[in-house]
């Protein structure tokens, strides 16, 4: 699975047009419109000559990479997918989600187990178990069900309520154990830092269109100077940064904003 299927599912649960999706709730799942955006400038930070052929280690670099990207949607897009399908089930049954439940159907489980990785990112990520960050990013998501659209101050505050708790999730029970504590990944960011390394690294930014790269400065979230990257408080400082960015331009651009989204969730076919 490439990082952009992952984008084209993410932007497709945002706008409801994923499987059991329901266009009259369209906008409950914020943080997909975000991680849409965040997972095609992973699929365009793999692609960036600078990395493919600066990189010494790359095929390494490469692999914590796929792996993240792999296993962060093999984490949340079930929950989302569960919700969809039958929110009173999810409520009820979101506490028993585990990947080493004896009692779940022996064929996913040989499946799961046979993904790549599986050995290594299950345990160290909570083997899908829920959380407080969980909890709370779907507890907001069903208090936005419950607000009108017509709401411009509850509504847009709920959801990013829901962005931040899903981001914490990922960026701190996900991707932190799973890819920033690896010595070579996190060997690789701090080299990223350095004058020479970063004049020809791909740029440390997260532009919120389609294409890999815009002039329009509104258009892209940059990392603060000083952003450590496999530092989870560090990074978490940018990401917060950036989700104001994104809210803003949702809130006052969102006919660009979701036109991206589709252009994005029509990659599925060819991803």
């Amino acid at each position: 699975m490439t990082a952009l299927f992952s984008a084209a599912t993410y932007a497709r649960l945002y706008l409801e047009t994923e499987d059991h999706g329901d266009l009259t709730k369209k906008g409950r799942y914020y943080w997909m419109a975000l991680g849409a955006f965040a997972s095609k400038t992973v699929a365009c930070a793999m692609e960036h000559p600078a990395l493919k052929y600066g990189t010494p280690d790359y095929g390494k670099v490469m692999t914590s990479l796929a792996k993240g990207n792999l296993w962060l949607f093999y984490d949340i897009a079930p929950w989302h997918w569960a919700y969809s399908m039958d929110a009173d089930s999810f409520w009820m049954c979101k506490a028993s989600r585990n990947a080493q439940d004896e009692a779940m159907e022996p064929t996913v489980q040989r499946s799961m187990k046979a993904m790549p990785w599986a050995a290594e990112a299950l345990p160290v990520m909570g083997q899908f178990k829920k959380n407080q960050h969980i909890d709370a990013g779907f507890k907001a998501v069903q208090e936005i069900e419950e607000l009108p659209v017509t709401d411009i101050l509850k509504r847009p505050k709920k959801q990013l309520e829901n962005l931040m708790s899903i981001a914490k999730h990922e960026q701190g029970s996900v991707l932190q154990p799973l890819i920033y504590e690896d010595d070579v990944f996190a060997f690789f960011v701090k080299v990223q830092r350095m004058p020479i390394a970063n004049r020809i690294a791909p740029p440390l930014e997260l532009v919120f269109a389609a294409a890999c790269e815009t002039h329009d400065p509104e258009l892209k979230s940059v990392a603060p100077e000083g952003t450590k990257m496999e530092n989870y408080e560090s990074r978490m400082k940018w990401i917060g940064e950036a989700a104001k960015d994104f809210h803003k331009l949702m809130q006052t651009r969102q006919s660009y904003m979701e036109a991206e989204l589709k252009t994005i969730a029509s990659w599925v076919s060819n991803a």
